[in-house]
């Protein structure tokens, strides 16, 4: 779309003249979503709508126990320090940000009165800051007030590298300045498209500062409140065992009207998701389970006359296998996967391309995923305007060993290629979780068939997902060749999804693997592309960068992409969960209750 027709189009809502829906329909049909059109929209003039609410209760409490079953359950309750989603989850039912992203991919109030926008002067037009005004009243668990204090605080925290925590990148290039207690003025270093992303989401809870304050930097996992969050949420902590179970209790003192629903909360650990499924589809002793990975044909059976279902949401997920651009059997200062090393195998790219045609897509898309699964050979899959038209992928075992034999890598006495005395012998490695070793069964099939030797380990999802440092099993450390899992989209925008891959987020041991770049892959094309992506304002040219960022993963086949997977949960019938493609599943807690 030309920038004057766009521009045109932006003056005609101001004006009055088209209406935001009409305008969502024609950004639609050029590849852009809703959330996109309405970030453009508010950098246009046109303040941003929030989403609207489909929750009914008239009163605050009253409906019992709301007990959620977490497969994979948190072992730590710090926003900050959560390597894997179940962290994030955990602590978010205390922690709050500013704003969390509905359904739609519209942005919903938390801890903000309103939605900066260029009309309300909140927003400013090239792009360079944004001005948040907070809620009156708010109060901590502990009964202190939340003011502007606690999200300056919580900028300092984050930013600072012995703080090690993984949300870094989302804040180290801004400045946060306190205007009065309840304004504080976000200032970025260059033209920012997406300032919704520092405070809102999953990654933008807020800390107290009476509480962290004493455990900033190299203190930071010294702090009791890891383990026992006092938080502004609508409930508050009664019990933590890590791994298996969270307990809360309604918040009387919350600060949205009639809410929350439920007079207490539970987060269950433990199990798998096929036990998970059917505690909440069949047996109804839950209300809730998270991330139902299970086959499809399984979840058919279970929904035949159970207590429950299972809910959809689409985003950007997907499921892929990562390739370890370090050694991970070579200890360098007391550091595997050292970036000092180079991959024995993996340096070779002709060997990464092999692989990506030993990946039977549609086969694990028939087998496994079904209703929740499309294939797909990008890393990046959503929101839509930002899906490259330019990869493709296929399933040719014959192409892949003549790929090998033709750059020298021939069948051995045993039947394993080798090349200058060095075997093709991978460690594959995901979570314990049924779709993920039948997945892992199809690769090691195809492998075999092309003269390579794949050995499978399953990790305890709880381990393999672990904020712990001291873990060798974690996905961060990443000490095996091969490593299957999927990271959610957890906002409308790719900017903080693509952001974990840059040189400079390595997963080392010096910043205690919290790194987010774990396939410790270093290209300058990407830098500059997502540097370039981050500040660029015309959608268009933004999009297109984006684009040639996830063509550079393919071209240098970083990722093998094995699905586009559905947000796949599992809700008893009467409950009413909001669920969005666009973020974690307790970002909208608030707004969940049980219709009898």
């Amino acid at each position: 779309m030309l920038d004057k027709e766009l521009r045109s189009m932006i003056g005609d809502v101001k004006d009055g003249r088209m209406d935001r829906r009409s305008f969502i329909k024609r950004m639609a049909a050029v590849g852009l979503t809703a959330p996109l059109a309405n970030q453009i929209l508010a950098l246009g003039g046109v303040a941003m709508a929030e989403g609207a609410s489909t929750y009914k209760p008239t009163k605050r409490g009253g409906g019992g126990a709301l007990k959620l079953l977490w497969w994979q359950g948190p072992t730590l309750l710090n926003p900050h320090f959560a390597t894997g989603t179940k962290d994030q989850d955990g602590s978010r039912l205390f922690y709050e940000p500013l704003g969390c992203w509905d359904p739609d991919g519209n942005m919903k109030l938390v801890l903000a009165t309103e939605i900066p926008s260029t009309q309300n002067g909140l927003l400013a037009a090239d792009g360079k800051s944004v001005t948040w005004k907070l809620k009156p009243g708010v109060k901590w668990h502990d009964g202190k007030p939340f003011s502007a204090d606690d999200v300056v605080f919580t900028w300092q925290y984050i930013k600072d590298p012995a703080t090690a925590a993984v949300t870094i990148a989302s804040y180290r290039d801004l400045t946060v300045e306190k205007i009065d207690d309840l304004t504080v003025k976000i200032t970025f270093a260059k033209p920012t498209p997406f300032w919704a992303d520092a405070f809102v989401g999953a990654t933008g809870q807020i800390l107290p500062k009476h509480l962290f304050a004493d455990f900033i930097g190299s203190k930071s996992r010294e702090a009791p409140t890891n383990l026992a969050p006092v938080g502004t949420g609508p409930y508050k902590f009664v019990e933590f065992k890590p791994g298996d179970l969270i307990r809360g209790v309604i918040n009387p003192d919350y600060h949205m009207a009639n809410r929350p629903y439920f007079d207490s909360i539970e987060m269950k650990g433990g199990g798998d998701a096929v036990s998970a499924a059917r505690a909440v589809i069949q047996t109804g002793e839950y209300d809730f389970g998270w991330n139902i990975q299970v086959e499809d044909d399984v979840l058919l059976r279970l929904e035949k006359g159970g207590k429950g279902k299972t809910v959809y949401a689409v985003g950007g997920d997907t499921e892929f296998i990562a390739l370890n651009f370090t050694d991970p059997n070579v200890e360098v200062d007391g550091e595997r996967s050292s970036m000092k090393t180079k991959h024995p195998l993996f340096s070779d790219p002709v060997v990464r391309k092999a692989l990506s045609l030993l990946v039977d897509r549609e086969s694990v898309k028939k087998a496994i995923y079904g209703r929740a699964g499309r294939t797909t050979a990008n890393f990046l899959n959503g929101p839509e305007k930002f899906v490259s038209k330019n990869t493709s992928w296929e399933f040719n075992i014959e192409k892949a060993a003549k790929m090998l034999d033709d750059a020298g890598w021939k069948p051995g006495a045993d039947g394993i290629r080798e090349k200058d005395g060095k075997k093709l012998k991978l460690l594959y490695q995901t979570s314990i979780n049924g779709p993920r070793q039948k997945t892992q069964a199809i690769v090691k099939q195809a492998c075999q068939k092309a003269g390579i030797d794949v050995e499978l380990k399953s990790v305890v999802a709880s381990v393999f997902f672990s904020s712990d440092v001291a873990n060798p099993d974690t996905y961060p450390k990443f000490y095996a060749d091969l490593e299957m899992f999927q990271i959610p989209l957890s906002q409308p925008d790719p900017s903080q999804h693509m952001r974990r891959y840059l040189s400079t987020s390595v997963a080392t041991k010096e910043n205690k693997w919290q790194g987010t770049n774990f396939p410790r892959w270093v290209n300058k094309e990407y830098d500059e592309a997502i540097t370039a992506a981050d500040m660029e304002m015309d959608p268009v040219k933004r999009a297109a960068y984006y684009i040639k960022a996830n063509d550079l993963m393919w071209q240098d086949t970083v990722f093998i992409p094995v699905m586009h997977r559905l947000k796949v949960e599992a809700a008893a019938n009467n409950l009413r969960p909001v669920i969005s493609g666009w973020a974690n599943e307790t970002d909208n807690l608030f707004d969940w209750y049980r219709e009898e």
